[in-house]
C-alpha cells in the first residue's frame, strides 16, 4: 500500500472539515469574506488573465506582474522559525515583514482559470507570526534547474515532454502526483487537485515556473511517488531533444542551402528560396522522359500496369504511409540531374523545420561517398554514425532501440558504392553496435535491418544490379524532374528580378527542345547560372544565345566532370575523349536504325561499358521492361532522344575533326577523297544537310542543329579539350550559313524548310 498516497489524501481530508477541498485551498474555508472595510484592504482578486499559449513564437509578457528575482531558481520554502530568519523579512522600506517569492527568470504565478474556484486569493499583507506558521509545515525542495539548462528547451517541447510522461500515469498515480503539487506549492496551485486535467496541470505549471524549473519539479515529485521508470524517461526525452538540436544545426549547414557544383558563380542562398516542386511517381515507370520537338515517340516501356500515384517528398514514408504498409524501406530512382540531391535537402530542411516526418526522431544522411571512406575498416553502424555526426554520441544503445524513437537512415548516391551485394551469403547483422565490414553492414541494411525502429531511404541512378532484394518489401518510387509549370516557378525563384525571370522563361519557351530538357532540374540549373553571368556583364537587355548546342556542351561537360565526386579513378582528357568517341560512334548506329533502347545482348555486342556509360556518366540508363507475360527484361537507353542525337553529333564531327573521316560518305569515296586532295570541313556539313533532307519524319532534325552549332566558336572552346588543333574551322559557321540559305531558297524539300529556319537560328543567324 502506498502510504504517501494515503497521507496525502488524508490532509485532504482534514482540510476540508465543513467546506469543500475547493474552499480549503483557495482560502475560502478558512476565512469567509465579511463585508468589513478591513477584510476588504487585507485580500484582492487579481484581474483575470487568458491562460499561456503554447507556441513557439514569443509570449506577450505586457500585462504579467513581475516578482523580484531570488537566489534560488526554484520556490524555496525554508525553515524561518529562528530570529534572524525573521528580521531579515522586512521590507526595505519599514514595511510588515511577508513571504517572499523568491523565483528567477518566472513571473508572477497569479492567473486565474476558467472557474471561480481556481480564483487567487492573493494576501497583501501579513504579520510575522502568520507567515512563519504558514511556512512552517512546508518541505525544502531543492531543484538542480542546470540538469534541464540548454538551448533546445522550448515552451512547445516542454509542454509535450510532461504531458507524455504523466499520461503514462494511472488514475490514482496522477492525483497524488497533482495533491503533492498542491501541498508542496499551494501559492501556485489553488485549486483542487481533481479539478484539473492533464493539460491544464501543465499549462499552469509553465505559467508559474520557467522550463527548466517545471521540468525540475515534475521529475522530483515523479520520484517522490518512486516512478523512476518515468523519470529515466524525462530525461531520455530531455537528452534526445538537446542532440536533436545540435544534429538539425549541423545538418541545416550542410543541406540547407543551394550550392551546386555546376554554379558558375558560386551562387549559395536557402534552399526555399530556390526549390520547386518534384515530379515523383510511387510506381516507377523506368522509361527516360521521350517528350520530343520534332518526332513523335511512344513511351518506351513501363514496369508497372498499376496507376501511378504522385507522391510530395513528405510523403517518402510518411507517418500515414508507414501505418498503411507497413514499409520501412523505399527505393527512389533518378536519372543524373533528376534532383535527388535537392529532394534529399528538401527533406532533410522540413524535417528541421517541423513541416514533415514529425514521427522521425533523428535523420542520419549517409552519403556513399562517406561511407565508402569506411572500406576495409571494421567497424559497426553506431560507429560510422558517431563519426558522421559526433553529437549522437551522448545518446545511449536505448535511444536506437526504443518503441518511441524513430531513426530515418538516408543513403544518397548508392551508384558510387563499388562493392557487390551478396544477400544470399552475406551474414546476418541485427545489431546498430556488432562490428563487421562495410559490405556486410550496408548488405543488412538494404534488407532494413540493424535497427529496430528505422525507416531506410535509397537514393540512387537506375542501375543493372537489382539494388534491394527480391524479398525485401519495400517502395518503389521515381523521381523525374520538373513538370512543366514548375519550370516556370524554378527560375522565378532563382531570378529575383521579375524583368530577369520573365526574359529567362520567355526564352526557354522560344527553343521546344531547352523547354523539353528543363524537366531535369540540373539542366535548368545550368540555363540559369548561364544567364545570371550574362546579366551581370552585359545588364538586362543582353542579347541571350540561341544555340542549344551550348547547352547541351555544358550538361555534357557537367555530367562527366562529375565522375571525380563518384569515387571513379580520374580521367583526362584522352580517356574522356575515348569514352565519348564509344558512347557517340553506338548513339550514331542507333540514330541510323531508329533504335532508342538496346537489350542486354545488344549491348554487349557493342562492347558498351555500362559502369561507365550508366554509372559513372550518367549519361546513359537501365531500366526493366516486361516484353512478354511473367518476363522482366533490362534494357539501356540514353537519359533522353536529344542527348542520343547530341552524342551522335559530336561523334561525327570528333571523327572529321581528329582523324578526318567523313562518316556520310561510302567508305571507298571517302579513302580516296582524303588521299588525293584531303576533306574540306564544309564538304561533311554539306553530305549532313542533303542527307537530313531525305527523311520526311524528322529524324535527323535535330541532330542536324547540334551538328551544324559545333562551327560556332563558343561550342569549339568548350570542346577545344577533345580537339586536335585546326586552322581550316575559322569560317566554317558563316560557310555553313550561306549553304543553309541556299537550300532554303531551292525549296526542294518544302516540308523540311522549318528545321533549316531552326539551323540558321542555331548558327546565330
Amino acid at each position: 500500500m502506498d502510504y504517501s498516497y494515503m497521507a496525502a489524501m488524508e490532509e485532504m481530508d482534514s482540510l476540508s472539515d465543513s467546506s469543500s477541498i475547493g474552499e480549503a485551498v483557495s482560502g475560502r474555508g478558512r476565512r469567509r469574506r465579511r463585508e468589513s472595510d478591513e477584510d476588504e484592504g487585507l485580500f484582492y482578486i487579481p484581474e483575470r488573465r487568458r491562460s499561456l499559449h503554447l507556441d513557439q513564437t514569443p509570449m506577450d509578457t505586457s500585462h504579467w506582474q513581475y516578482v523580484e528575482q531570488a537566489f534560488s531558481p526554484a520556490l524555496s520554502y525554508g525553515s524561518m522559525t529562528s530570529e534572524e530568519n525573521l528580521s531579515n523579512m522586512d521590507g526595505e522600506e519599514g514595511s510588515p515583514t511577508r513571504l517572499q517569492l523568491r523565483r528567477a527568470d518566472s513571473y508572477s504565478s497569479c492567473y486565474s482559470l476558467d472557474s471561480d474556484d481556481c480564483e487567487k486569493i492573493i494576501p497583501k499583507v501579513k504579520n510575522k507570526d502568520e507567515t512563519a506558521t504558514e511556512v512552517s509545515d512546508t518541505p525544502v525542495l531543492k531543484h538542480n534547474t542546470n540538469e534541464f539548462k540548454h538551448p533546445a528547451l522550448t515552451v512547445d517541447f516542454t509542454f509535450k515532454a510532461i504531458c507524455e510522461i504523466l499520461q503514462e500515469l494511472s488514475e490514482d498515480r496522477i492525483l497524488l502526483f497533482k495533491v503533492l503539487l498542491w501541498k508542496r506549492y499551494p501559492q501556485s496551485f489553488n485549486t483542487p487537485p481533481q479539478s484539473l486535467d492533464l493539460v491544464d496541470l501543465v499549462d499552469r505549471l509553465l505559467e508559474c515556473y520557467n522550463l527548466e524549473v517545471s521540468l525540475q519539479i515534475t521529475k522530483t515529485l515523479l520520484e517522490s511517488i518512486k516512478e523512476r521508470r518515468l523519470v529515466k524517461c524525462l530525461q531520455s526525452l530531455c537528452l534526445r531533444n538537446e542532440v536533436r538540436y545540435e544534429l538539425c544545426k549541423t545538418l541545416k549547414k550542410t543541406y540547407g542551402e543551394i550550392d551546386d557544383d555546376s554554379a558558375v558563380h558560386g551562387e549559395r542562398g536557402p534552399l526555399d528560396n530556390f526549390f520547386a516542386k518534384l515530379d515523383i511517381t510511387s510506381i516507377a515507370n523506368n522509361g527516360p522522359n521521350v517528350e520530343h520537338e520534332v518526332r513523335t515517340i511512344a513511351t518506351l516501356d513501363t514496369n508497372s500496369s498499376k496507376p501511378v500515384e504522385q507522391l510530395s517528398i513528405k510523403d517518402l514514408i510518411s507517418a500515414e504511409r508507414l501505418e498503411k504498409t507497413n514499409l520501412k524501406i523505399a527505393l527512389i530512382t533518378g536519372v543524373a540531374g533528376s534532383g535527388k540531391s535537392m529532394a534529399i535537402k528538401k527533406l532533410i530542411l522540413d524535417w528541421i523545420e517541423g513541416r514533415s516526418h514529425k514521427h522521425v526522431t533523428f535523420i542520419f544522411p549517409l552519403p556513399f561517398r562517406e561511407l565508402n571512406k569506411f572500406k576495409g575498416s571494421e567497424v559497426s553502424l553506431l560507429q560510422i554514425i558517431q563519426t558522421l555526426y559526433p553529437e549522437t554520441k551522448k545518446l545511449r544503445d536505448y535511444d536506437y532501440t526504443c518503441d518511441e524513437c524513430r531513426v530515418m537512415l538516408i543513403f544518397d548516391g548508392l551508384e558510387e558504392y563499388r562493392e557487390s551485394f551478396d544477400f544470399q551469403d552475406t551474414s546476418l547483422l541485427t545489431d546498430h553496435t556488432e562490428i563487421s565490414n562495410l559490405n556486410t553492414i550496408v548488405v543488412n541494411m538494404l534488407r532494413a535491418r540493424l535497427l529496430h525502429r528505422g525507416i531506410y531511404l535509397v537514393f540512387t541512378r537506375p542501375r543493372l544490379r537489382s539494388c534491394i532484394p527480391y524479398d525485401t518489401s519495400h517502395d518503389e518510387i521515381e523521381l523525374r524532374g520538373f513538370s512543366d509549370p514548375e519550370k516556370d516557378e524554378y527560375f522565378k525563384n532563382r531570378f529575383p528580378n521579375p524583368d530577369q525571370a520573365d526574359r529567362v522563361i520567355e526564352y526557354t519557351h522560344s527553343s521546344k527542345t531547352l523547354r523539353i530538357m528543363c524537366h531535369l532540374p540540373l539542366f535548368c540549373s545550368l540555363v540559369a547560372d548561364e544567364y545570371q553571368r550574362i546579366f551581370k556583364e552585359q545588364g538586362l537587355q543582353a542579347q541571350l544565345p540561341r544555340s542549344i548546342t551550348y547547352m547541351y556542351t555544358k550538361l555534357l561537360l557537367t555530367l562527366i566532370g562529375q565522375r571525380r565526386t563518384l569515387g571513379a579513378s580520374p580521367w583526362d582528357s584522352d580517356k574522356k575523349g575515348d569514352f565519348l568517341m564509344v558512347l557517340g560512334k553506338l548513339a550514331y548506329n542507333m540514330l541510323e536504325k531508329d533504335m532508342l533502347k538496346l537489350n542486354r545482348y545488344e549491348w554487349e555486342e557493342h562492347e558498351l561499358d555500362n559502369e561507365e556509360a550508366v554509372n559513372n556518366s550518367g549519361l546513359c540508363m537501365v531500366f526493366v521492361t516486361k516484353p512478354h507475360l511473367f518476363c522482366h527484361e533490362k534494357v539501356l537507353s540514353f537519359i533522353h532522344p536529344t542527348m542520343q542525337e547530341y552524342l551522335a553529333a559530336l561523334y561525327v564531327f570528333l571523327s572529321f575533326r581528329n582523324q578526318g573521316k567523313n562518316l556520310f560518305e561510302p567508305p571507298l569515296k571517302e579513302k580516296f577523297k582524303g588521299y588525293f586532295k584531303g576533306q574540306k570541313p564544309m564538304e561533311m556539313y554539306k553530305t549532313a544537310v542533303d542527307k537530313s533532307l531525305q527523311y520526311d519524319d524528322g529524324k535527323l532534325d535535330i541532330f542536324l542543329r547540334f551538328l551544324l552549332g559545333t562551327t560556332l566558336k563558343a561550342n569549339l572552346d568548350l570542346l577545344q579539350p577533345f580537339c586536335t588543333p585546326s586552322p581550316k574551322w575559322q569560317t566554317v559557321a558563316e560557310d555553313a550559313a550561306a549553304l543553309i540559305k541556299k537550300r532554303i531558297k531551292e525549296n526542294q524539300h518544302p516540308n523540311r524548310i522549318g528545321n533549316l529556319k531552326c539551323c540558321l537560328e542555331e548558327l546565330g543567324v
